[in-house]
């Protein structure tokens, strides 16, 4: 099944990468741009409704088969960012999720139901916080203005056969990775010559609307210029641009035209960015540099203050010796870090896993405490707090801390991960099982996700609520699976 899953998941990315959206590469750029007002849009070729359960379908594919980072102080951070630009955004119609993917290619993404993929290597290039938000807000840009459910409606027009194979392949997947990849292959628009660009005027209009929403949410306007110029500047000699260049054609009218909107505008000289700077030096330090140039690099750094925050030299460096298991160094970074900034994330959590390292897991419980009193389901401190709670062996406390948190984060795997694992060393098999379906349910493994609960119940023993329980959610997940193969 893996491997059925991986070749489809080759297909599936073909259409994904860069921007999910156009779908055959007979659709030629044409003239036609005149566009019915958003809202009404493409709504024949796809509505909201059925947009975000084939996103939560495409989404659950990625977390089984794309390197997608679960790493809740950087999950934090991205979503705080992005939702600082949707509230400033016209006809977002749902939430958006925002999340990373572990590859060093200057890239980001959006497809159907307001789901944003942002690689590390795009952070890792982006000086400030204003030109990392500016292809957030581009993006955003091409989800609002619905550009993937007109192309749609064009592919529907046009070749009404390939766009049904596509979707189908999709969905069908879910269920069934054979069938789904044959409904693939049967379209050969599909299979054979799928293109991944959008119009001219598709980025035309994000860059409009995305440049207008960056200076609304308070960031620089001109982060987007900026931020192409280091683009083009990069690659002006390299035989294959990256990915996004390919699908988000950048030329010198393009890089002109963002800058003479940006002028719209004015200019706004902004501080260096410390949570921006965190993020950035813990992308390089625990996922893009290997663990003995992370150590290298860091420490140059910090002697020769080549960064632009030490605050965030620093911490790479705690990172670093943390990887290279030198935690002592490590906790004497974060205590000079946290006498300064006690309640920042980033801190908080290092110093966590240092005090689990060092088999000292009761005082990051005591760390940790008035933090998540006051703060009970944030990510970070929910996560951190359960993380050492299970390895205190205060098991009951976990599970209770996790059960209140996956109230209003039902789809964070971390959470159920973690909840397994408490489950599971409290020896509460039936519960642990039922935390593991949650899990392959997050993959969209449904058969995984029942094989399971049916482990489950028979674990429940005389506990007949427990079963009805199990029963009921088995009958969800098939629901769900024939929800997908109707559509």
């Amino acid at each position: 099944m893996r491997k059925q899953l991986s070749a489809f998941f080759v297909l599936l990315s073909c259409a994904l990468i860069g921007s999910l959206s156009a779908i055959a590469q007979d659709m030629s750029y044409s003239n036609k741009n005149t566009l019915p007002e958003i809202g009404v849009v493409a709504s024949d070729a796809i509505s909201l409704d059925k947009e975000m359960l084939i996103g939560d379908a495409v989404m659950r594919q990625m977390r089984g088969q794309s390197p997608i980072i679960s790493d809740p102080v950087l999950d934090e951070y991205l979503q705080d960012l992005g939702n600082r630009l949707v509230v400033h955004a016209d006809n977002a119609k749902f939430p958006f999720k925002f999340f990373w993917v572990n590859n060093d290619a200057i890239n980001a993404f959006a497809f159907f139901g307001g789901h944003i993929g942002v690689h590390t290597g795009l952070m890792r290039r982006a000086e400030n916080e204003s030109e990392l938000a500016s292809v957030l807000a581009h993006e955003v840009s091409h989800v609002t203005q619905r550009h993937i459910a007109r192309r749609m409606q064009a592919q529907k027009r046009s070749s009404p056969l390939a766009l049904a194979s596509l979707i189908g392949g999709i969905l069908i997947a879910m269920a069934n990775p054979q069938a789904g990849m044959a409904a693939m292959q049967a379209g050969s628009a599909a299979s054979a010559q799928l293109q991944i660009d959008y119009t001219r005027s598709n980025e035309q209009e994000a860059d409009r609307i995305g440049i207008a929403m960056l200076a609304r949410a308070g960031f620089d306007p001109k982060g987007a210029a900026s931020f192409f110029s280091t683009m083009a500047e990069e690659y002006r000699m390299v035989s294959r641009p990256p990915a996004r260049l390919l699908t988000h054609p950048l030329t010198e009218t393009r890089i002109a035209d963002a800058r003479s909107r940006a002028n719209d505008y004015p200019r706004r000289y902004l501080p260096i960015n410390k949570q921006f700077e965190l993020a950035k030096a813990r992308i390089k330090s625990r996922y893009s540099f290997e663990k003995d140039y992370a150590l290298e690099y860091y420490q140059a750094a910090v002697e020769q203050q080549a960064q632009r925050s030490r605050e965030a030299s620093l911490y790479g460096l705690a990172l670093a010796y943390m990887r290279n298991e030198e935690n002592r160094k490590a906790q004497e970074i974060l205590r000079t870090l946290m006498e300064k900034d006690p309640t920042n994330l980033f801190y908080l959590d290092a110093a966590t896993d240092i005090h689990i390292a060092l088999g000292q897991p009761l005082k990051a419980v005591e760390m940790l405490k008035p933090h998540v009193t006051h703060n009970p389901r944030n990510q970070v401190l929910a996560l951190n707090q359960a993380n050492a709670l299970i390895s205190a062996q205060k098991y009951d406390d976990a599970i209770e801390l996790l059960k209140d948190f996956l109230l209003v984060k039902k789809d964070y795997q971390v959470a159920y991960q973690l909840m397994s694992e408490a489950y599971q060393k409290a020896k509460q098999f039936s519960q642990m099982h039922q935390s593991k379906a949650e899990v392959y349910a997050l993959y969209g493994a449904y058969n995984r996700a029942v094989d399971e609960l049916q482990y489950a119940y028979n674990f429940a023993a005389d506990n007949h609520l427990q079963k009805q329980r199990i029963r009921a959610r088995i009958k969800q997940f098939r629901d769900q699976e024939d929800r997908l193969e109707r559509l």
